[in-house]
């Protein structure tokens, strides 16, 4: 098939988008990723690509089509045009830089933001095909969760523009079960809406050294959470639950960057936590299994907000394919995840208190119970989300609209 990606977001960052791209070309589709210039959490324009952007004009085979946009830097409003940025330059370029090209169906990543769909759609308009849009964050939902947008009359215009996109769309897939009902409230056409949850980075932890950035402590109780450093990952709350086990031998490795980095960073000095929380940085997705070696628990957390209990966060299926015991302090679907398949310990969101209370336990358990919960992530991960099973729904997928339009058109 000839396979059109529209995603703001692609390689060199590090997005699952990435790992899906390599593995249709694998699987012996033509590939053509439409995307902006490389830019995330950071806020900048990579200097590497500046300095060579012909670089990162192919990927694993597959063709990158570049446009202009404005970088996320600092705050809200830079954010915004940051998103519509984008809109413009894919919608208005995009087309003529991908003139004489046909396609087949158009594959839409959306992370966030919504927007990414209207490209998609002008493009839909132009090549006659169809689209099926991954929804991977809620709008309005998640803007109003996180504290992005607080005037009604903006979050009813944002759920217009939510419902124009998913109308537009050929099929709608859902990475949660919670999100179909969501999404069927917001299109009113449950066929269009297909479960297809995220599948795990590979994540080879037992034959990747350790990574060097951070110092080998066996005695200590080492806790990795990697990602995004944001508003939604409630650090306020992980603070607290370091604080309070700041004189047992725990340390929190945190392994990424993002908007909440610098607070952090901050708030780590002032509480006094330097000996305890640790942050190495940002790394690609090949780095993971070097920090996971040195993890006795594995983190991950959302804030306390109904919009983050219909989701299951992406590191989720990571964590479960390292083999390492998850701590989850989180609500919803990704708690159930983790409790369901006995992978790890589950407290609620915002519950710092009990966080500490599952570190403890955690550290209290032998060798051979920890194993235990390791490998009964993985076979949860086999049974729910396994790699090559989603990617071939997908294909058949896309195939069906392909025929579906093509069958329409003629």
């Amino acid at each position: 098939m000839r396979i059109l990606v529209v995603s703001q977001y692609f390689w060199p960052e590090n997005f699952r988008v990435n790992d899906l791209v390599a593995e249709l070309v694998h699987r012996g589709h033509k590939v053509t990723v439409l995307t902006g210039e490389p830019n995330y959490p950071g806020g900048v324009i990579f200097p590497e690509f500046k300095a060579d952007p012909n670089a990162y004009s192919r990927y694993e085979g597959a063709d990158i089509v570049r446009v202009g946009l404005l970088p996320r830097g600092q705050g809200g409003l830079r954010l915004v045009f940051n998103y519509f940025s984008f809109v413009l330059s894919a919608s208005i370029c995009g087309p003529w830089r991908l003139r004489g090209r046909p396609f087949d169906a158009i594959f839409v990543f959306e992370p966030s933001p919504i927007t990414v769909g209207i490209p998609a759609i002008v493009l839909k308009w132009t090549k006659r095909a169809p689209i099926a849009f991954w929804v991977l964050d809620l709008w309005p939902q998640s803007l109003e969760a996180v504290g992005a947008v607080r005037s009604k009359f903006v979050l009813s215009l944002v759920d217009r523009l939510v419902r124009f996109v998913y109308w537009q769309c050929d099929a709608i897939l859902a990475q949660s079960k919670s999100f179909m009902e969501v999404i069927g409230r917001q299109i009113d056409d449950a066929s269009r809406i297909v479960y297809f949850p995220s599948w795990a980075e590979e994540a080879p932890v037992g034959s990747a050294p350790l990574a060097p950035e951070v110092p080998e402590r066996p005695d200590l109780f080492n806790i990795v959470f990697t990602g995004n450093v944001g508003e939604a990952q409630d650090f306020g709350s992980v603070l607290d639950a370091a604080h309070e086990l700041r004189s047992e031998p725990v340390r929190w490795i945190i392994v990424g960057d993002g908007r909440k980095s610098a607070w952090l960073t901050e708030e780590v000095e002032r509480r006094r936590l330097s000996d305890q929380v640790i942050m190495p940085g940002r790394f690609g997705l090949d780095r993971m299994p070097s920090f996971f070696r040195h993890a006795d628990a594995l983190l991950v957390t959302l804030r306390d907000e109904p919009i983050f209990a219909l989701t299951i966060p992406g590191k989720v299926q990571t964590y479960l394919a390292a083999g390492i015991p998850i701590l989850a302090m989180l609500n919803g679907e990704g708690a159930r995840v983790v409790a369901d398949a006995g992978a790890g310990l589950s407290v609620p969101a915002g519950d710092s208190a009990g966080l500490v209370a599952a570190i403890r336990s955690m550290m209290a358990m032998n060798d051979d119970e920890k194993q235990a919960m390791g490998r009964r992530g993985l076979a949860c991960l086999q049974r729910d989300f396994d790699r090559n099973t989603l990617i071939e729904q997908l294909e058949k997928l896309l195939t069906d609209l392909a025929f579906r339009i093509s069958s329409r058109n003629h």
